[in-house]
């Protein structure tokens, strides 16, 4: 009886075969492993074997013959009719069932079944939204196999597929083979460099397409343009705008937009305007490249008058643009405005949104409402480790050292693990207040999450033992550093000049300079400082005549503040006065009072009024002054010059602070 049973679950199935064979799955020329079924249902999974488990005759003749090729029955059926002409591979890929469809076209190959070029297509497409390279090389396999590689369409989609699979060589490869070429095709390979930040082979690329004499298209030049942003390269961008104009794409909104853009990421905002300026149509992607320009060239009040403009058209922001304007807030410290943003992104019911959300939490922050950042920051719905960097970055950024250690204590019990980023910052913290030993903890913990070969990582690690004292732990891990830039060699000479050792920090700079380390504005002002806390003048003056001589570094305010400190700490009060006179720059305030420091230093009267007065006239609220000049005065025992100097300080509505007073 059993035997009866199972006689009658073998043949159902076949006969179902028999009249219906679209409803099987032969995958008899892909077996990898004896235990699996020469053929298998689609809808029951029934699994039935050629040889082995089935003895019954007449299934395993049947068997047989769609093995080799054909039904010997009413009918005549074989079994390239069940695969048919494509179709079915490009249905399997519509239902989701990609390595299926790859094995239909294999046994299609196999079979020499003529299969139409959308069906490679459809493949390989289907490997590009998945990132599969591997299957993309065996539709590769296959269309070679078939002799279709010369097939214009089929390369077009083999050069993306391997392109978007991050493989850059292979989609090269595919593109230099190709017997012809298309604007598709060139502006597939231009983009597959720009987007593997390979800008200027994208470039040259472009200019090969032109040479052939294949016009670009709008997609092209988009393309070109976002290329030369990412270099940067304003004198190629300027050609392409150029080129633009000449092809009559200069009025399509997404190429203006891309020019705009292109403009500011090459630091030329005047030329972004110009250009969004003459945009006969202007959409919120326009706008927004526009506000964005502004805010990254920390122009906040420019970006937020743009904005009005953009709402008296009409058009509502979107959650990029709200981003944008709350980094314009932050970069001027408007916190009225980014107040009124939070309303409008209220209204607008974006505020769930955690880019918005990490955005609201920097610009609180960098306004200097910590308590707003901190409210905003806990009614997150939503919060990933931006959110928990923009606040720990927020109390770092107001000394707040211990809370923002606090903040990262409970960003790790929420299971939230600590980035680059995270790790930077609270560096940062403990140097902003010298906690050695949470320094030294979280230097542990990099190690133990691998961070810390990056050399950003490794810098702050320099920076922070330095500022914390402990230049032995400094030079232990600038001396085992993978990877050193010239911000490393900044942060351990700038770690001696703190620590008075002028000497080593000028020794240091030399052996950057041998190493082929070109020094920069920062390194200047570093051992400019070593040299001036040290009495190094002579040191000092000759790295201030070697900077723009040898290093082609042009002196700012900060290096003739490093000067003018130099010449007062040595007691050269005259020469600091005369340094300051030949400046061909307008000294600040910063310069004068460095000068009415150091007549301070050495009880000098009438330099000390001098540079009082320079400062006053730049800074008229500025208290600093009015104290230091009391006390020179107090000094040489001139009690009615102090006396005078208050009333000065009260007739200017002056407030001196808590804590300060005036001798």
């Amino acid at each position: 009886m059993m035997h009866a049973v199972r006689v009658v679950r073998v043949e159902q199935p076949w006969q179902e075969f028999l009249s219906d064979p679209s409803q099987w799955w032969d995958n008899r020329f892909i077996k990898k492993n004896p235990k699996y079924p020469d053929f298998k249902h689609k809808i029951t999974h029934e699994g039935l074997w050629i040889e082995g488990r089935l003895k019954t005759p007449w299934v395993k003749a049947k068997v047989a013959s769609v093995a080799s090729g054909s039904i010997q029955s009413a009918g005549g059926f074989r079994v390239r009719d069940s695969l048919g002409n494509g179709g079915n591979v490009s249905k399997l890929c519509q239902e989701g069932r990609f390595k299926e469809a790859l094995h239909m076209l294999e046994l299609m190959v196999h079979e020499n079944i003529q299969t139409p070029i959308n069906t490679y297509a459809c493949l390989l497409k289907e490997c590009t939204r998945k990132k599969a390279l591997a299957e993309g090389k065996r539709v590769h396999a296959l269309i070679v196999q078939r002799g279709l590689d010369s097939n214009i369409f089929l390369g077009n989609t083999l050069v993306n597929m391997y392109a978007k699979c991050g493989s850059l060589l292979d989609a090269r490869q595919v593109f230099d083979c190709m017997l012809e070429h298309n604007v598709f095709s060139w502006t597939i390979i231009i983009s597959a460099y720009a987007n593997h930040r390979q800008g200027e082979e994208a470039i040259n690329l472009f200019q090969r397409m032109q040479q052939t004499g294949i016009p670009p298209n709008k997609v092209a030049f988009v393309v070109v343009l976002k290329a030369c942003a990412r270099i940067p390269s304003l004198e190629k961008g300027k050609q392409l705008h150029w080129d633009i104009i000449k092809s009559g794409f200069l009025s399509d909104v997404i190429v203006g937009s891309t020019l705009v853009d292109m403009y500011v990421k090459c630091g030329c905002i005047e030329d972004a305007r110009q250009v969004f300026d003459n945009m006969h149509e202007r959409n919120l992607v326009s706008w927004t490249a526009m506000i964005a320009g502004y805010a990254q060239h920390e122009l906040g009040r420019e970006a937020l008058d743009l904005y009005q403009e953009m709402k008296e058209e009409g058009l509502q922001p979107d959650i990029v643009t709200y981003v944008v304007l709350l980094k314009a807030c932050a970069c001027i410290a408007a916190l009225e405005q980014g107040k009124q943003l939070h309303l409008d992104i209220i209204k607008s019911g974006l505020q769930s949104d955690v880019f918005v959300g990490n955005a609201l939490v920097d610009m609180y922050a960098k306004c200097g409402s910590i308590e707003d950042a901190h409210r905003m920051f806990n009614n997150m719905h939503e919060r990933d480790v931006v959110s928990w960097n923009a606040m720990i970055a927020g109390y770092a950024q107001h000394g707040l050292g211990k809370e923002a250690l606090d903040v990262c204590g409970q960003m790790k019990q929420e299971g939230v693990q600590p980035d680059i980023v995270t790790y930077t910052t609270l560096l940062k913290a403990c140097a902003s207040i010298a906690a050695f030993e949470q320094g030294k903890q979280l230097h542990s913990d990099i190690i133990e999450s691998g961070f810390e070969l990056d050399v950003i990582v490794g810098n702050t690690l320099v920076d922070m033992y330095a500022k914390c004292g402990r230049m032995e732990d400094a030079c232990h891990v600038f001396n085992n550093m993978h990877e050193r830039d010239v911000v490393s060699w900044n942060a351990l000479i700038a770690g001696y000049a703190q620590q008075g050792l002028g000497k080593d920090a000028v020794t240091l700079f030399e052996q950057m300079q041998r190493e082929g380390i070109k020094p920069d504005e920062v390194t200047y002002v570093s051992v400019l400082s070593a040299c001036s806390h040290s009495g190094l003048v002579d040191k000092g003056c000759h790295l201030f005549d070697s900077m723009c001589r040898d290093h082609g570094v042009t002196p700012a305010m900060d290096h003739y503040a490093c000067m003018v400190d130099l010449l007062g700490r040595a007691g050269c009060l005259a020469d600091a006065h005369d340094f300051i006179t030949k400046m061909p720059i307008q000294p600040n305030a910063v310069v004068w009072m460095t000068l009415l420091s150091a007549a301070r230093n050495h009880d000098h009267v009438e330099l000390g009024r001098h540079a009082f007065d320079c400062v006053v006239r730049l800074e008229p609220k500025n208290e600093a002054p009015y104290v230091l000049l009391s006390n020179i005065y107090a000094a040489a025992g001139q009690r009615d010059e102090v006396a005078k100097i208050r009333k000065e300080m009260n007739d200017a509505g002056v407030k001196i602070m808590s804590g300060v007073h005036l001798y």
